[in-house]
């Protein structure tokens, strides 16, 4: 089970962005840019893929810990506790870092 009022809001957010899908993932759901997961929701929590050279700044922010989904943390994915991501300018900052990693392996790739 995963908090369904989140993915909606995350859902929200993202209202006209092309190239977004969704997919069930990890008991939750996870949304793709082009194939590639920016962010998800997993029990309470909001899911970003921050990279690795992201990783640490993301976790000195309020709310943020290791994704430990296995019992191992997963460098480059934090989980946000929902005092984080109370605001829509709060969900929406974490979304969009999300979406520019991302949108950075794509220009990794094309070159």
């Amino acid at each position: 089970m995963y908090d369904e009022r989140l993915a909606e809001r995350v859902r929200k957010s993202l209202a006209g962005r092309k190239k977004v899908t969704e997919r069930r993932m990890f008991g939750g759901v996870a949304f793709m840019l082009d194939g590639k997961m920016f962010c998800g929701v997993i029990n309470d929590d909001l899911v970003i893929r921050t990279g690795p050279e992201s990783y640490e700044r993301a976790l000195a922010k309020p709310h943020a810990r290791p994704m430990d989904f296995t019992g191992r943390p997963m460098r480059g994915f934090v989980y946000v506790g929902s005092g984080g991501c109370k605001t829509g300018k709060t969900l929406s900052a974490w979304v969009d870092s999300g979406i520019k990693y991302v949108v950075s392996l794509k220009k990794e790739t094309d070159t």
